[in-house]
């Protein structure tokens, strides 16, 4: 019983999301105070790739060529992170909102939500972007879900939802994504 006992308080530790609280923490990222650029194109070429500062350690990834953006939150281990983005000209919001399991004095950001500007058809449309977080120990991490902000009520609970409730058991390269439009379509997808 003893030994129950300790092995139950140590998975407790490891994982605060089955007796903690989920909450928001905001960051903000500005790619020329909080980057550092790791490769890019010298020869006159539009592409970079570049490591931010995050959440209390946890870095930011952004790969950058032909005026759009894929960004990786976390730790991508030795490889370089899969290219998730959009087919039209985009970028991402400035603010990050970080999903945070707290409890037993630990904290884990499992998902972020990113709020991204595509131009479809002329038109800039807001897409939420839900992404899992990789960990220092599992480096997976992949969007999760989208939520088309533009002509949608209640755009961020919809993304907190899919957050809380997919990003922990979401399989990068397995499952599909969860995708919420409103009156307007998520634009075309480029991976």
């Amino acid at each position: 019983m003893k030994y129950l006992l300790l092995i139950l308080s140590l998975f407790a530790m490891a994982h605060p999301a089955d007796a903690g609280e989920i909450e928001s923490a905001y960051t903000e990222l500005d790619p020329k105070r909080d980057c550092e650029v790791i490769a890019a194109n010298r020869d006159g070429g539009d592409w970079s790739n570049l490591v931010c500062s995050g959440y209390k350690g946890y870095p930011v990834v952004i790969n950058y060529g032909d005026a759009r953006e894929s960004l990786f939150y976390g730790f991508p281990g030795d490889l370089q992170p899969q290219w998730e983005s959009f087919t039209g000209f985009n970028h991402a919001g400035p603010t990050i909102e970080w999903r945070v399991e707290k409890g037993g004095g630990l904290e884990k950001p499992f998902a972020t939500i990113h709020r991204w500007f595509v131009n479809e058809d002329e038109a800039e449309v807001e897409v939420l972007v839900v992404e899992k977080v990789a960990q220092p120990d599992v480096h997976e991490g992949c969007a999760v879900g989208y939520v088309v902000a533009t002509g949608n009520a209640n755009a961020n609970e919809k993304a907190r939802r899919i957050a809380d409730e997919e990003a922990n058991d979401f399989i990068c390269g397995s499952m599909r994504p969860t995708v919420r439009a409103g009156d307007v379509p998520l634009p075309a997808l480029s991976q």
